[in-house]
């Protein structure tokens, strides 16, 4: 629902302003400045564009210069978003009900330089949605508690340093009026935590005061260890920055409060269901500094790792239940996945690296998604488990992730933290580190060019493994295939239903569908990097004809029939729900209670279509084959996908050929879509309605046509006559996968 246990609210610098009887609480805008000596200057930016006062308190007494006021409103309010939240996620009107309200004073302490003030905030509402009844103890009463941390602001010791694109750090940006007429308007600054050296000069010296972050102490073992290692890689790379043991992870203290803005969090965030892990900060918005550090893991993703284990290992009964591993600093988990088949370890190796991720977040740097393409050179892309495959034809989870942070991540904290000693050039020495970097080959690609769905870059995708995309897809399909052939009962518990088997099945059979994304990129993809004038750099180049077409040839062999047909075995194997259990994350089944294997099929298959078909990467297609006609056109593409599926030879048996017949007819109606719809080229939706009537001239002339075929021409033949009564009935959408590598 949003709402996380440890979650960081909106932030705002304040200014307390006695206005006669009143105190108002004034945010200045500083997001529009002028970095000037000239007070009028200043004086003529502050007047254009608003502040904001977020409060008004009465004063109640007042000595000399000093008011006191009465806070109570300003601290039991909703000023996290509690009620919109829910509303948002369709749980209902939910109404603040200050009766029910309170100061928490276990959380409320006064420190020399923050406050921390707690509310218990009770939350009603006449009709609660679903999850809202399923989570709080009674669904139309929701008590939550908001923290409030009031800080003074740090000192003025901090030095902010400029973006470079060419580093995945992200920070802040403000527009300054002051600046020359032949510069940018928009001023960008990197966010970092304050570090210094004991010795400005030395080239490698112990920090002035280290970076320390605190993991939760509601973290069982193993995961404790786990967290803990992973987390603690980073130390490696600010070694490499030329600090001494700057970075540290411990245990928070007994008495300490985990929402006090002095202390950098682990948190271990319970959701009743699967979400997202995140990592966010606190930053100064004057400067770029963070002043905390704030990871949110969820804990039911283990869970799901597992899940993913479960269905890759070999089939047997270790890995279920409480996992007694001698887990601790530098234990190798993958060792007991490859001696023991363990499940629990593989997922306690895949947390160990989420949480040196997410704390990578927050000390400043963005996903880099490209770094999976140059030997696993970052924590911060999505990394899928890395699944070889032995002479003698075993799936091997030996090197199912990386240990330890890639040569980017020490790149990149080398850029953001390292200090210089007086008299040094800071810029050039930044230079100086990114030409390093590029004459290294490493590479910066982030969220915008890899997560679309229409992402042109080939390189850059989430969840996908080695330096050739297309490659790749060919090696998981061949997992897959290994993966169903010997999926078996002993891929779950002893006395679970059998029919929780399709839970595991589910992840295993879609195996390939973060590689099949990677792929596709490749299909009227550009190759491209953040290039700066002057760094050598190729800013963008159209990826190779033949590379294309390989691309898609390969996505072609997701959707054949006898890839997508699950073997009679396994069909047998899992009966519909057991009594008591919940619906699960499954496929949607058109032949409900039992499994749907073409309904499988065509979702599967529609993944692929709609990759191959989407707007954008139709666009370039008909683009670069007009600047280069050796390059695939989008006719081309189509007709190569209608020669996989309705021109093809029959398939040999009546299971397979019903499966084509349901690969056929998604594409059949991507491409009706695709032809109707205004958010296409118009000449993208020429080539479509061209390929259609090829397709209607080819089924017009079967001499015996089946009931397939004569329902496929009879609902062209009404769509070339504008007849829009009839929808096609679109296949079953793929399970959510999240937060394995679903769309955000």
């Amino acid at each position: 629902m949003g709402l996380d246990r440890g979650q960081l609210g909106r932030t705002y610098i304040l200014k307390a302003a006695r206005v006669g009887p009143k105190v108002l609480l004034i945010e200045p805008n500083y997001r529009y400045r002028a970095r000037s000596p000239n007070p009028d200057e200043l004086r003529a930016v502050e007047e254009a564009f608003a502040p904001s006062t977020h409060w008004g308190f009465k004063v109640e007494a007042e000595t000399g210069s000093r008011a006191l006021v009465d806070a109570t409103e300003f601290f039991l309010r909703d000023a996290h978003g509690v009620a919109s939240r829910l509303k948002a996620a369709g749980q209902g009107d939910f109404r603040l009900v200050p009766e029910r309200s309170a100061v928490y004073l276990p959380r409320t302490r006064a420190f020399p330089f923050n406050l921390e003030i707690e509310s218990w905030l009770t939350f009603a509402s006449d009709e609660p949605g679903a999850l809202v009844r399923s989570t709080a103890a009674s669904g139309d009463a929701v008590t939550v508690r908001q923290h409030h941390s009031i800080v003074m602001l740090p000192d003025d010791g901090y030095r902010p340093r400029a973006v470079d694109p060419r580093v995945g750090a992200f920070g802040i940006s403000f527009h300054d009026y002051a600046a020359a007429i032949d510069q940018p308007l928009e001023v960008r600054w990197v966010a970092r935590h304050r570090l210094a050296k004991r010795d400005p000069a030395a080239a490698r010296s112990e920090p002035v005061e280290p970076i320390i972050y605190y993991l939760d102490r509601g973290v069982p073992e193993p995961v404790r260890s786990a967290l803990l290692e992973g987390a603690s890689w980073w130390n490696e790379a600010f070694e490499a920055a030329g600090f001494v043991d700057a970075f540290r992870v411990e245990i928070l203290p007994e008495d300490a409060d985990p929402m006090d803005l002095r202390y950098n969090m682990i948190h271990w965030t319970h959701r009743s269901t699967r979400g997202w892990s995140y990592g966010s900060t606190v930053i100064d918005p004057r400067t770029g500094e963070i002043l905390k550090g704030n990871v949110n893991l969820g804990s039911l993703r283990l869970r799901q790792d597992h899940l993913l284990g479960r269905g890759i290992l070999p089939p047997v009964d270790a890995g279920f239940g409480e996992c007694d591993l001698a887990a601790g600093p530098g234990f190798d988990y993958l060792a007991a996945v490859a001696q023991e088949g363990d499940a629990v370890a593989l997922a306690l190796a895949r947390v160990r690296q989420l949480s040196a991720h997410e704390v990578g977040h927050t000390l400043g740097l963005a996903h880099n998604y490209i770094a999976s393409t140059y030997g696993r050179a970052s924590v911060m892309d999505y990394p899928a488990p890395l699944v070889g495959i032995t002479t003698d034809g075993r799936l091997d989870l030996s090197d199912a992730y990386a240990v330890g942070i890639g040569a980017y991540d020490r790149f990149a904290i080398k850029w953001l933290y390292s200090e210089f000693p007086e008299g040094v050039d800071e810029e050039r020495s930044l230079a100086a580190i990114v030409d390093d970097a590029l004459a290294a080959e490493i590479r910066f690609i982030s969220d915008r060019d890899a997560r679309p769905p229409g992402a042109a870059h080939p390189l850059a995708a989430l969840w996908d493994n080695g330096s050739d995309p297309v490659a790749m897809l060919d090696h998981e399909l061949e997992v897959r295939r290994i993966g169903l052939e010997n999926f078996a009962e002993g891929a779950i518990g002893p006395g679970e239903p059998l029919a929780a088997l399709e839970e595991v099945l589910v992840p295993l059979y879609l195996h390939h569908r973060y590689q099949l994304e990677a792929s596709a990129h490749s299909l009227g993809g550009v190759d491209y990097s953040y290039a700066v004038r002057g760094d050598g750099q190729v800013p963008a180049s159209i990826v190779p004809a033949e590379r294309q077409r390989a691309a898609l040839d390969m996505m072609l062999q997701t959707i054949a029939p006898d890839v997508l047909a699950l073997p009679e075995r396994i069909l047998n194997l899992i009966p519909p729900r057991a009594f008591g259990m919940a619906e699960g994350e499954v496929f949607g089944k058109r032949t409900d209670p039992t499994l749907d294997p073409i309904g499988m099929a065509a979702s599967a298959a529609d993944l692929t279509v709609g990759l191959i078909l989407q707007p954008q990467r139709m666009a370039r297609l008909v683009e670069f084959h007009a600047r280069n006609e050796g390059l695939p056109g989008l006719a081309e593409t189509v007709e190569r996908a209608l020669e996989a599926t309705w021109l093809a030879p029959v398939e040999p048996t009546p299971y397979l050929q019903e499966i084509r017949q349901a690969v056929e007819r998604v594409l059949l109606d991507h491409l009706l879509a695709g032809a109707d719809s205004g958010g296409n080229a118009p000449q993208v939706r020429a080539i479509l309605a061209a390929e259609i009537a090829g397709l209607a001239e080819w089924l017009e002339a079967l001499d015996s046509p089946t009931a397939h075929q004569r329902l496929a021409l009879s609902d062209i033949r009404r769509w070339q006559a504008r007849d829009r009564t009839l929808t096609p009935s679109a296949p079953a959408e793929l399970p959510p996968g999240s937060p394995i590598g679903s769309r955000r």
